[in-house]
């Protein structure tokens, strides 16, 4: 069972195929390399605001029909994606794919753990979590091969027939117990969750507009903070809404949803600038390249089990620090060792050292959110998980884009050549990231000292 749910979800996390064929990309419509940034936001954009509300439809309509939903939506926009004739149309399939991307991961950990005891819930994790990765880890190795002989659009090509496959396959899984009553799904509620998580990661991406006095960033700030307000007075008046508001009371459940987004954002530097320097800087072929880009997400899948194993013997907080320690330190050698032209070999085990510890992280941190959740709400502490990832995701794609530009032009400024200028913007930004997740390990040691022992 767990093998076909596995599968199905594969098609998400594969979705880093596409980011070793991000030069392809740009090159086929004629893009700068910030343009890219649309091809990741329209997919994370659509899935993050959409994911609440499905993790909420999953709970209530049983979570293997959204499942299977999702697998044959997936299909017809993997199908879209790559027949794309123009930028517009690809970026449109995007949207699509991200509707299906939320039906199969929106309830894809529910899926997988509410068959077993709670005693087992960390190893189920630990699994489902393998699973995760190793579609991470194989997307840009087999993108980098699709692409080298078959161009950019292969790598959304071959996703489809595995989404049947495993739509073919889930006859075999039966659809998890439910109540005996079924509850109203609070549509309102939503509604309200979409436009809030559209006007947030919509507004993070417009960020930088604010400099250029473009008001758009602030509107739709200001629409995120009315629709908050809107949803928060709502909450209040029924008994179940799609989240209820009284889990971010517990700073535990809070500081982890933090947490997941700013490891995320840190991370993600990795898959968007690191096929630039394998590819242009080192030299490497696309399926070369994108065995290194691998090799991170790799190590995450060989992680992840072990993640299950460790969490029946020490607290998920306590884990979840170890594991941003990795990240950390591994963060920052990937951008030491890019900077300054280092051996492969060196870069390599940078990536396997911040793979192993996001591993740990994602899967201590997903237990510590499902643990403070009632088994019935698994739908949605499952997609909250995600979620708290995706704001990370958009963020990183946005500012870090942006800011990556802005460090190139003022490396060309100082004398530095085009690829000497890359490698300076490049150490930098991780140099940042890792920064960034040393600062939230202290806030974490500093607000709940007692979940480390």
């Amino acid at each position: 069972m767990l093998v076909i749910i596995a599968i199905g979800t594969l098609i998400v996390p594969l979705d880093t195929s596409v980011n070793i064929a991000f030069p392809a990309i740009t090159a086929h419509f004629g893009l700068g390399r910030t343009g890219i940034q649309w091809v990741v936001i329209c997919y994370v954009l659509t899935y993050g605001s959409l994911m609440l509300g499905i993790g909420r439809l999953g709970d209530i309509f049983g979570y293997l029909r959204v499942f299977r939903l999702g697998l044959g939506w997936s299909i017809l926009a993997f199908i879209l994606c790559a027949t794309a004739e123009n930028y517009a149309w690809l970026l449109a399939a995007r949207v699509m794919q991200g509707i299906g991307a939320a039906l199969v991961i929106g309830c894809g950990a529910a899926l997988a753990t509410i068959h077993f005891t709670e005693d087992l819930r960390p190893r189920i994790l630990g699994f489902y979590a393998f699973g995760f990765a190793a579609g991470g880890g194989l997307g840009p190795l087999i993108g980098g091969v699709l692409v080298e002989h078959f161009g950019w659009s292969a790598v959304y090509w071959y996703r489809a027939p595995l989404a049947a496959f495993a739509l073919a396959l889930s006859v075999f899984l039966r659809a998890p117990p439910r109540a005996a009553g079924r509850e109203s799904f609070d549509l309102t509620g939503a509604v309200l969750i979409t436009g809030m998580m559209c006007c947030l990661l919509l507004g993070i991406n417009r960020a930088p507009d604010i400099a250029a006095d473009n008001p758009l960033s602030l509107a739709l700030a200001f629409g995120f903070l009315v629709l908050g307000w809107w949803y928060g007075r709502h909450a209040g008046r029924i008994a179940r809404p799609v989240i209820a508001l009284k889990y971010f009371r517990d700073a535990d459940f809070l500081f982890a949803c933090i947490a997941t987004a700013v490891v995320n954002f840190a991370c993600f530097a990795v898959l968007l600038f690191l096929p630039y320097l394998l590819l242009h800087g080192a030299g490497l072929a696309a399926g070369w390249g994108g065995l290194v880009l691998a090799i991170g997400h790799l190590a995450a899948m060989a992680a992840s089990p072990f993640a299950g194993f460790l969490l029946a013997r020490i607290s998920a907080a306590r884990l979840a620090l170890i594991g941003s320690v990795m990240t950390a330190l591994g963060l920052w050698l990937v951008g030491t060792i890019g900077a300054g032209g280092g051996a492969l070999f060196l870069l390599v085990a940078a990536l396997a050292l911040q793979g192993v510890g996001l591993g740990l992280f994602q899967v201590s941190v997903t237990d510590l959110l499902l643990e403070r959740m009632p088994r019935e709400d698994r739908g949605v502490a499952g997609s909250l998980a995600q979620v708290s990832r995706t704001l990370g995701v958009v963020t990183a794609a946005s500012l870090l884009s942006t800011v990556f530009a802005a460090l190139e032009v003022a490396g060309v400024a100082r004398g530095l050549a085009g690829m000497e200028a890359f490698r300076a913007a490049f150490g930098s930004i991780f140099s940042f990231g890792a920064a960034l997740v040393v600062a939230l390990i202290l806030a974490g040691v500093f607000v709940n000292r007692r979940g480390y022992r």
